[in-house]
């Protein structure tokens, strides 16, 4: 099969997702999703994860089964999505009906030098999603696509999956806060109010 190039804006993808959030529960991958969601919207109901390689879409798996009334996004990459493939499994065997996982495929390792990912050389992160039992999983090349997308993000039962093919086109670093333990404390209180400290 002959590959497709990649043309989305990963920048615009993201704020184009986040423009109609709510009050949806948001971790950030690593890297450029987290520069990505903080440039659309540095709400305190996103968790920054700034390491962790691997951990987001667990961690989006762990917020969605503690609050099942809330959308929970989780917007990474195809490199942490790659290391924490198995958690693809997991997520398709506990079907959490509020999280839907979003990749920004640009097919490169951003963090250590651009180097090209298995989804660049023929791995299909929406295939292995439907083969783990996910509700709803594509792969999102066009802007057209991305706009019928994006409602199924916010209602489709989950979980749902998505790869949104994005460009290696670079974008102003936008830094949200870095430190863990205040990050923490920011998306309990916005989550929880007066009982995330009790």
């Amino acid at each position: 099969m002959k590959h497709r190039e990649p043309t989305l804006n990963r920048r615009k993808a993201v704020a184009d997702i986040l423009k109609v959030r709510g009050d949806a529960l948001v971790v950030a991958g690593l890297g450029a999703p987290c520069w990505d969601i903080a440039a659309a919207d540095d709400s305190p109901l996103n968790f920054y994860l700034w390491g962790g390689m691997g951990g987001a879409a667990m961690i989006g798996l762990g917020l969605a089964l503690a609050q099942p009334k809330r959308r929970v996004l989780v917007i990474t990459g195809d490199g942490e999505m790659l290391m924490g493939l198995g958690s693809l499994a997991t997520i398709g065997v506990q079907r959490p009906r509020n999280l839907a996982v979003i990749v920004m495929d640009n097919e490169r390792y951003g963090e250590t030098g651009m180097q090209l990912t298995h989804t660049r050389l023929g791995v299909e992160l929406a295939g292995v999603a439907k083969a783990s039992g996910f509700s709803t999983a594509g792969t999102v090349y066009t802007a057209a696509q991305l706009k019928t997308w994006i409602p199924r993000l916010f209602r489709a039962p989950g979980p749902v999956f998505a790869a949104i093919k994005v460009t290696t086109q670079p974008a102003p670093m936008v830094l949200p806060l870095r430190d863990g333990a205040a990050l923490k404390d920011r998306f309990r209180q916005a989550l929880l109010g007066d009982k995330a400290f009790a």
